[in-house]
């Protein structure tokens, strides 16, 4: 069973992600990680705070000779920032007049929830674990699964579709969105030229005004067999568990897998996708072709039907409400005295989606490799190959 969990604040000495579960033989390399960490940080609105960082994942466990040993991963990602805050956060007592608390909570943000939920007087500490910064750690972790998935030729990727209410203008191939992720220079990550200056204009607007902006990021799964989950149990359901993966991800409001939210206002003829058979002397559809010789008129349902994989691009985008932190902060109330005050100001980001996109890459990632675990097994990547190619055989021979 693939399993993962982050720890670490965003001003702390570090983050740390554990990965256990990882069949043994795996390629896992810090250069990849690193690389992956690297696109998180890049984007046209990032605030400050990425100027400082230069995330970089130390590999402390379950690595050897650049390949997984079987044993839980460990990766730790040093803040820089630290040492600005080693003195306001000690883990010991310190000195109390050197903390910086968040008198008021800002709206949008975990502050006043979280306060209430843990009885603490005010939202420092609920700020430090809440904070974005954790998905750098999530990132390390799908890197992991990202290279496992890649064993079997499957990638995961990412594109912006809107920033504010500019919205891409054209359906993009997946080796456009392969092409962004090999950029060195990352804009809006979006495939159209036009459409991402049309973003841009956007992100300058709001940040002229001390305003954020939101958007949509969607992730592509290339080359995922079907038959991954199962509509067997409701928690089984590949849908819900990419949903609630997705979800999971700071500032995200919403979730759609494939035309979810055209479906609803369409026609039932028109939005599902029609079947098809290649017969002998015939090519097998472009969008199976790899596993199967049904084929398919669209992929309206983004590759997930009846809970189950389907063989077609896996499609989920998610919807990225606007930053909580505003240069032109909202109406609050001071937690000491009650009294209407505007909400505390941290650093922060004017437009976060394209970094928004890379971390789905992450939990879609991992998502897809426990599910290709619970499926096919193996303690080690040859065993989890042989099983996954006798698999891939039976749908050739269906």
């Amino acid at each position: 069973m693939l399993r993962f969990f982050t720890a670490g604040e965003s001003h702390g000495e570090a983050l740390v992600a554990n990965v256990s579960g990882l069949p043994a033989g795996t390629p896992v390399t810090e250069s990849y990680i690193d690389h992956e960490l690297w696109r998180r940080q890049q984007g046209f609105g990032r605030g400050g705070r990425m100027k400082i960082e230069r995330d970089h994942a130390r590999i402390l466990s379950g690595v050897r000779q650049g390949h997984s040993i079987g044993s839980p991963i460990a990766m730790l990602i040093e803040n820089r920032d630290w040492q600005n805050w080693n003195e306001s956060l000690p883990v010991g007592e310190g000195d109390p007049a050197k903390h910086k608390p968040v008198q008021s909570p800002r709206p949008g943000h975990a502050d006043l929830a979280g306060a209430l939920k843990y009885n603490l007087p005010e939202a420092r500490y609920i700020l430090e674990r809440a904070s974005a910064r954790e998905t750098t750690a999530r990132v390390a972790a799908g890197a992991v699964a990202k290279q496992l998935l890649a064993a079997l030729e499957i990638e995961v990727l990412s594109h912006v579709i809107q920033v504010g209410g500019a919205r891409l203008s054209r359906p993009v191939s997946f080796a456009e969105i392969r092409a962004l992720a090999a950029k060195d220079e990352v804009l809006l990550n979006c495939a159209d030229e036009e459409s991402e200056q049309r973003m841009k204009a956007e992100v300058d607007a709001v940040y002229r005004t001390g305003d954020t902006a939101g958007g949509v990021f969607e992730v592509v799964a290339h080359n995922v067999p079907p038959g991954l989950g199962t509509y067997a149990n409701w928690d089984e359901r590949l849908d819900s568990k990419l949903a609630g993966a997705v979800m999971s991800i700071q500032a995200v409001k919403a979730v759609e897998i494939g035309d979810g939210v055209l479906a609803a206002a369409s026609l039932g003829s028109a939005a599902q996708d029609e079947i098809g058979y290649a017969r002998a002397d015939e090519p097998a559809g472009t969008l199976h072709s790899e596993f199967t010789k049904f084929t398919r008129a669209g992929n309206h349902a983004g590759g997930v039907e009846g809970g189950i994989s389907n063989g077609c691009d896996l499609v989920v985008r998610g919807h990225l409400k606007p930053i909580s932190t505003l240069r032109r902060p909202l109406g609050s109330v001071d937690f000491a005295s009650r009294e209407p005050v505007k909400a505390a100001y941290e650093r922060s980001d004017v437009c976060a989606v394209p970094a928004g996109g890379v971390v789905g890459e992450a939990m879609v990632a991992l998502v897809l490799a426990a599910a290709v675990l619970e499926k096919f097994g193996g303690d080690s990547l040859l065993e989890l190959r042989r099983n996954y190619m006798g698999y891939c055989e039976q749908l050739r021979n269906y």
